[in-house]
C-alpha cells in the first residue's frame, strides 16, 4: 500500500488504513516513495516511482510466499502502482486498489492520467469518494465503463478525496470492507 503524494507511509489515513486490513487478517506492506523518504516535497518522477513499486511487490512476495498479492495505495501511490502495471506486469499481483484514483488535478477536469489504464489486464478495483476533487464524478465513471469488466467502481458516499466523511461512520472499516469483498473475488 503507497501513499499519496503529500503524505507518507506512517500518516494517520494510511496507518487507520492497514489497521483496518489487518484486523480482517489481511497482512499489509505500506512503504515510501524515494522522495518521502529523503524529505523532499517534490513527487519522484514516473520511472523512480514505478521501480520502488516493484520493489516493494519483490519484497511483499518474499515475506508473504504463496499469498495472493494486492497492490495499490492513495492516490499518487495507487496511480504509481498502475503506472508499474501498466509498463510490466508485476509480478504476482491478482489486482490493483486504488483509495481515491487521482484523475485529474482540483479544478481541471481531464481524463489523460488514466491513459495507462487500459494497458492493463488485471482487476482494478476504484474506491471514490462522491465529492473527490481529483475525480469528476462523469469521468471517472466514464474511465471505468470504457475499462469494462476489469474496472470496479465503489462509490463512498459524501467522501471527499481523503475520504473525510460525517460522524458515525468508521470509514476504514467501510473500505476495507470493499477491499476484502472484491478482493476475495479476485484472488479465488
Amino acid at each position: 500500500m503507497a501513499h499519496g503524494a503529500g503524505a507518507g507511509m506512517r500518516h494517520p489515513f494510511l496507518e487507520s488504513m492497514a489497521q483496518a486490513l489487518v484486523a480482517r487478517n489481511v497482512a499489509v506492506l505500506r512503504y515510501e516513495f524515494p522522495y518521502m523518504e529523503a524529505k523532499k516535497s517534490r513527487t519522484d518522477p514516473p520511472a523512480v516511482a514505478a521501480a520502488r513499486v516493484r520493489e516493494a511487490v519483490e519484497r511483499a512476495n518474499a515475506e508473504w510466499p504463496g499469498l495472493p498479492l494486492l497492490a495499490g495505495g492513495k492516490s499518487f501511490g495507487g496511480r504509481m502502482t498502475s503506472t508499474a502495471q501498466a509498463e510490466a506486469p508485476l509480478p504476482g499481483v491478482r489486482g490493483l486498489s486504488f483509495l481515491g484514483f487521482p484523475l485529474h488535478p482540483p479544478g481541471k477536469p481531464g481524463a489523460s492520467r488514466a491513459e495507462h489504464l487500459f494497458q492493463i489486464r488485471i482487476p482494478m478495483l476504484f474506491l471514490q469518494g462522491t465529492r473527490d476533487e481529483f475525480a469528476k464524478r462523469e469521468l471517472i465513471t466514464e474511465v471505468c465503463v470504457k475499462l469494462g469488466s476489469v474496472a470496479t467502481l465503489q462509490w463512498i458516499e459524501g467522501g471527499d478525496h481523503s475520504f473525510k466523511i460525517g460522524k458515525g461512520r468508521d470509514i476504514f472499516a467501510e473500505l476495507a470492507d470493499h477491499i476484502l469483498e472484491w478482493g476475495t473475488k479476485v484472488t479465488a
